[in-house]
């Protein structure tokens, strides 16, 4: 247990945060930036004695069960929450296998969305389910198969998923996949599918091998796309993602401003459907 790095690491941690951020209300006027010690505790469900001692440099050691409470008190990333159980001196919990259903909240809101396209994604770029808008728009992806069910690891190996994109944008996507696949293979750890599809990777692509020397981490997407359909041409579509608590899946839905171009273009999809447009059939099945 390191105390002093454990001390250092909760102080800031408490003080980065605001009422707001934990559904608290904002109360009285204070002091000091960040919650209280006592605002910490109380999340947690532990004494503010004892999470002040933590933060004094005079506690006990935390039990494991204590830590993932802590953790969760002040919201921390999964990185985040690894590097707590470490600094206590505990092995961070394993890491959760890839999901291979999409998640029920997640899945609720899809159903839902039957005018606009909208897919739940792993994080390994895996389609867990996708409405009939986005079949239209971006394939039946879900009958891909092996390695190649990772949009990852399609767009370094299959020409044919970076024919959705203009070339313009072919840059800054990769380095969003590898981004994503960055932050998805720390959570998992290198024995886990993550780190089986940058083994792959690394073999199979030059461009893919040259961007993951870069370190970059983040899950993003961008606010807005631009889609290369093959019967109705390039429609600009805005984006937005909701992410499950442990951010393992996406709900992604891609919607168009009323009144527009794109906004005709995406009804004219929903009467296409998908009987002239699958690129998981046009690639084999794979």
């Amino acid at each position: 247990m390191n105390r002093d790095a454990l001390a250092d690491f909760l102080r800031r941690r408490r003080e980065g945060l605001r009422p707001a951020d934990v559904g608290l209300p904002p109360g009285a006027r204070r002091r000091t930036p960040g919650l209280r010690r006592e605002e910490v505790a109380h999340l947690a469900v532990m004494s503010t004695d004892y999470y002040t001692r933590l933060e004094q440099r005079r506690g006990p050691q935390p039990s494991p069960r204590l830590v993932g409470a802590i953790g969760r008190a002040l919201r921390l990333s999964n990185d985040e929450r690894d590097h707590l159980y470490r600094l206590a001196g505990h092995h961070a919990p394993a890491a959760v296998p890839t999901a291979t259903r999409a998640a029920p909240g997640l899945l609720r809101v899809l159903e839902r969305l039957d005018d606009t396209p909208a897919v739940v994604f792993s994080d390994l770029g895996v389609t867990l389910a996708q409405n009939p808008m986005a079949v239209a728009l971006l394939g039946d992806t879900s009958r891909c198969s092996g390695l190649a069910r990772s949009a990852i690891h399609r767009w370094f190996t299959d020409p044919a998923e970076r024919a959705r994109y203009p070339e313009a944008d072919w840059g800054r996507q990769s380095r969003a996949q590898v981004a994503n696949l960055r932050a998805a293979h720390g959570v998992q750890g290198p024995r886990s599918r993550a780190g089986a599809l940058v083994r792959a990777l690394l073999q199979e692509s030059e461009e893919f091998a040259e961007l993951w020397e870069r370190h970059e981490v983040a899950r993003r997407f961008a606010d807005r796309k631009t889609l290369l359909h093959p019967e109705v041409g390039a429609i600009e579509l805005d984006c937005q993602a909701l992410f499950t608590e442990d951010r393992s899946q996406t709900l992604l839905v891609f919607t168009a401003e009323p009144r527009t171009a794109a906004h005709e273009t995406l009804r004219l999809l929903s009467v296409l459907g998908t009987a002239r447009f699958d690129p998981a059939e046009d690639r084999g099945g794979r």
